[in-house]
This record gives C-alpha cells, structure tokens and sequence, in this order.
C-alpha cells in the first residue's frame, strides 16, 4: 500500500541514487582527465607510472561502486516493496516464535544480504585488486576467512540479538534508552577484547623486533607521554599489498600495530612521523569524540524507532502487512542510511578535522618532512589517486587530498 511515507522514502532513495551517480561520474571523469601529468607539487616524488595507475585504480573502484549502488539498491526494494521480508516473516511466523522468530528474521536478512553480497566481494578482491597488483589472498584463505566471520558472527550476534529482543519486548514504552545503554556497553566491551581475542583469529601478530626502529618509536611514545601494551608487526601481505599501520584496542589493551608490508617501505624517520600522528589522534581525544558522537546518535535513532515501532504507516508504506517488533527494528535499520546520507559530508568534514590536527601534531613531535615523505609513499603505494575531483572528496574522504595535507605541513 503506497502512502506518503512511501513516496517520501522513494523520493529520499532516488535522489540518493542521482547524487551517488553524480559524484561518481565527475570523480571518474576528473582523475582520468589529469592521467597523464603528475601535479607540479609531486613532480619529484612520484612517477608518471604510478599516478596513471592511481587514476585507472581508483576510476575502476568508483565504477565497482556504481554497480555495488545498484546490487544494494535491488536489494532493499526486494525486502520491501518486493515483498521479500513478507514472505520471511510469513515463513518463519508459523514455524517459530518469540525470541526465536526473531533470531531467525534477523540472521535470514542477514544470509540474504550475505549471498548478494558475496559476488563483489570475490569480484573486488579477485579482479580489482588482483589486476592492480593488491591481492595476496589465496581462494583458499578467502573461504576461511569467510568461515570465521560467519562463526564469530554467530557465536557473538545470537546473545546480543537475544538481549536486545528481550530488553524491547520486556522494557515498555522506554525499552530504546535500556537497549541504548546494552549497546553502549557492548561497543566498549568489544573495543577491549578485539585486539587480544578477535583480531588473532584472522591475522598474525609478533612483536616489533627491528631494534632501532623500536627504540625510536619507544623514546616518541615517552616524550608523548603515551602507554602501549606492545609494538607489533601484522602479517598484513598475507591478503594485500596495501600498507598501513594503526591504534587498537582502549585503555590498557591498546597496542601499536604495524603492516609488514610498511616496514619494507617506510624509513624510521617516516615510521615515526606516521606514529606521530597516530599519536595525535589519541591526544586530541579523537577516538573518545568519535565513541561519543556514535553513541548520541544511536540515541537519537533508537528514540525514533520507538516512535515508529507502532506505526502502521511505517510497516505499510515499506510494503510490509505485519506489524511486529521485529520487522519494525529491520526496515528500521534499512531505511535509515537513506534518509542520513546527506549527512555524510558531515561526517567527512569532522574526520578531515582530525586529521588535520594529528598531522599538525606529528609535525610538533616528529619530522613534518618524514610525514610528508610516508605520505607520498602510502599514496603511491595504495594507488591513492593525487587529483580526486573536489566535490568528490569534500562529501566523500575522511582524509584530506594529499596536496591540502602536504601544503599544511610545508607551513608547519
């Protein structure tokens, strides 16, 4: 049954589709127009050969995005209007009920999406990244990979979905703000346990045995005044050629990780600047301030669900004759991203904020030429293009383009 919250949705959907599609053209027409030169500013630092090969990587990942929008877009017209989560509910109704309908709709939506979604996966890391020289995955390791999630998936989503069903059936009218404050906790019990728990089941991690490389990155951490439970080294080259280096964990789990495939890369004077910034991140608070702004808006959309969960125009208008608690939860969180996707730039906007100031940071503790130097080589060596189309990365990069970044550390 159409009704106006089904044309606002439609509407909402359509003109998310054209921006995407438009956003993506220009960047593809954009980058492959400055193909052919390397800009002025990294005419000394990077080949001809290896921007060209930015530009061709990044134009073929934003037309594998242009199909991705299409599989997704199927997708949840076939949930909705399609009738497909009808006809699970109509399924799964008869034969169970409860928590364990629930558990069932929920991991039934789940092994759809999965199933879509498998094709471009095995296409982005087969095709894509095994023409531009990224993959390392064997066949073999994608299906354990694969396997392992499925597994974690499970073995960690049945209680949370069990308690979240619960707190919604048992909780009342305020049942949002008891499931918003479960998830909360979960979120930080899982920022704790990932890097000694999760993190081990897909990768190696040994520690940072370079000697001098250790000892400069341990004199940084002492001048920054910062405690790490380690300094390890991730076999990374197992499933890509990309490189990078990363802050896991909170409190006193937090450990420094670095890609193996960096450390080949990166001069110490360039493995400490990019340190630095990590650094940075963590002294401007930047990961807490990230939680938070997670957090105040899981409020504010779980409060909106609790004031959708009884609306017959919410159920009818996303073509779903059921009405239960369930159903509610998942076209919530369907519907959601279109109706938040102009906040995106936003969020973009925030993120390149910081950005900015752990570079600045870095340039403060380090060498700003040392990051200057490893940035240019991650951009390289992750075929991260120089010349992304403006409107592009302004609603799109949580990373400034390399010259905004380069040009304020030259000034630094």
């Amino acid at each position: 049954m159409i009704n106006n919250f089904s044309l606002a949705f439609l509407t909402a959907l359509s003109l998310t589709i054209v921006l995407r599609l438009y956003l993506a053209y220009r960047q593809i027409s954009y980058v492959l127009a400055r193909r052919c030169k390397v800009p002025k500013q990294f005419s000394e630092r990077v080949e001809l050969s290896a921007h060209q090969k930015a530009a061709d990587y990044t134009a073929q990942r934003t037309r594998f995005g242009i199909l991705t929008l299409a599989v997704e877009t199927g997708l949840l017209l076939a949930f909705t209007f399609g009738g497909g989560l009808q006809a699970l509910h109509d399924f799964w109704s008869v034969r169970l009920s409860g928590l364990a309908y629930g558990i069932a709709m929920i991991f039934s939506v789940m092994f759809v999406s999965g199933l879509v979604d498998l094709p471009l996966s095995v296409y982005s890391q087969f095709v894509i990244e095994e023409k531009f020289g990224f993959n390392r995955m064997t066949l073999k390791l994608f299906i354990a990979d694969l396997l392992k999630q499925t597994a974690l998936g499970i073995a960690i989503g049945t209680p949370v979905l069990v308690a979240v069903l619960w707190l919604m059936a048992q909780r009342g009218s305020f049942w949002w703000l008891y499931v918003w404050l479960f998830w909360c906790v979960f979120n930080l019990l899982i920022l704790f346990i990932y890097p000694t728990w999760i993190a081990p089941l897909f990768n190696k991690f040994t520690p940072l045995d370079d000697a001098p490389l250790k000892a400069r990155i341990e004199a940084l951490l002492q001048r920054c005044g910062f405690a790490t439970s380690g300094l390890f080294v991730m076999d990374g080259s197992r499933r890509s050629n990309h490189g990078n280096a990363y802050f896991t964990g909170f409190g006193k789990t937090k450990r420094i990780v670095f890609f193996d495939t960096l450390l080949g890369r990166l001069q110490p004077v360039e493995m400490e600047a990019v340190l630095a910034h990590e650094l940075g991140h963590f002294r401007h608070r930047h990961v807490i301030k990230r939680i938070v702004l997670i957090f105040a808006l899981s409020l504010a959309f779980l409060a909106a669900l609790g004031q959708l969960i009884d609306a017959d125009w919410f159920f009818s208008g996303l073509g779903v004759s059921a009405k239960d608690t369930v159903l509610a939860l998942i076209l919530f969180f369907m519907v959601t991203p279109v109706f938040t996707f102009l906040l995106t730039p936003l969020t973009s906007l925030i993120s390149r904020r910081h950005e900015f100031e752990a570079d600045r940071y870095a340039a403060e503790h380090a060498s700003a030429d040392g990051l200057i130097e490893a940035l240019v080589k991650l951009y390289e060596d992750n075929a991260a293009t120089l010349t992304p189309d403006p409107l592009h990365s302004l609603f799109y990069d949580s990373h400034p383009p390399a010259s905004l970044r380069i040009a304020r550390l030259n000034g630094c």
